[in-house]
């Protein structure tokens, strides 16, 4: 079962560091030392900051993912868990951007790429919960509220069963009110 983050928006404060980490995370620390106005900043999630809600959003690595089902040149696999982009393949279609369900992947410019035409080359972005990091996930190691958790198979199997305990202790509840109502 594919690993993913979850963000809590009752802890996240919309600080917008996992987007810095996970940009650190697959460009390298470089980024501080150049002109910012010279450099185009893509991370790989994305924070959706409103007046009531702050949470970053990200790719689920879902286990029959849309975006992979229509990329037309296969550019898009599960490897080790993990759904991935080969974006040397890419052709920038926006197939699997439309596709996706959580707006979890965007288009980002190839530095030094161009296409036929001379335009710069675009490929799809998203969350490969940092595959290259031992770590794992560099937005989850740096949120300072700890709104951002990897999300694992006994993760989720452990959480349905205290629904399923919660859920049953509600019926006996429930039926034992009605007892004491119908007597």
């Amino acid at each position: 079962m594919n690993h993913f983050v979850k963000g809590n928006p009752d802890l996240c404060m919309g600080c917008r560091t996992c987007m810095i980490a996970c940009v650190v995370s697959h460009e390298g620390s470089h980024i501080f030392e150049i002109d910012p106005d010279s450099y185009s900043f893509n991370p790989r999630l994305h924070m959706v900051k409103t007046a009531t809600i702050s949470v970053p959003v990200q790719c689920k690595h879902c286990e029959d993912p849309a975006c992979k089902a229509v990329c037309p040149n296969d550019c898009i696999s599960i490897i080790d868990n993990v759904v991935t982009i080969n974006t040397t393949n890419c052709i920038g279609c926006k197939n699997c951007m439309n596709a996706c369900p959580f707006g979890a992947i965007d288009m980002t410019e190839v530095k030094c790429e161009y296409q036929a035409k001379g335009e710069k080359k675009i490929v799809a972005n998203k969350c490969d919960l940092c595959r290259e990091n031992p770590d794992g996930p560099a937005c989850v190691a740096v949120c300072p509220t700890e709104a951002l958790k990897v999300v694992s198979e006994e993760d989720l199997i452990n959480n349905v069963e205290k629904n399923r305990q919660n859920t049953a202790k509600e019926l006996n509840e429930a039926s034992l009110k009605a007892e004491k109502v119908c007597k």
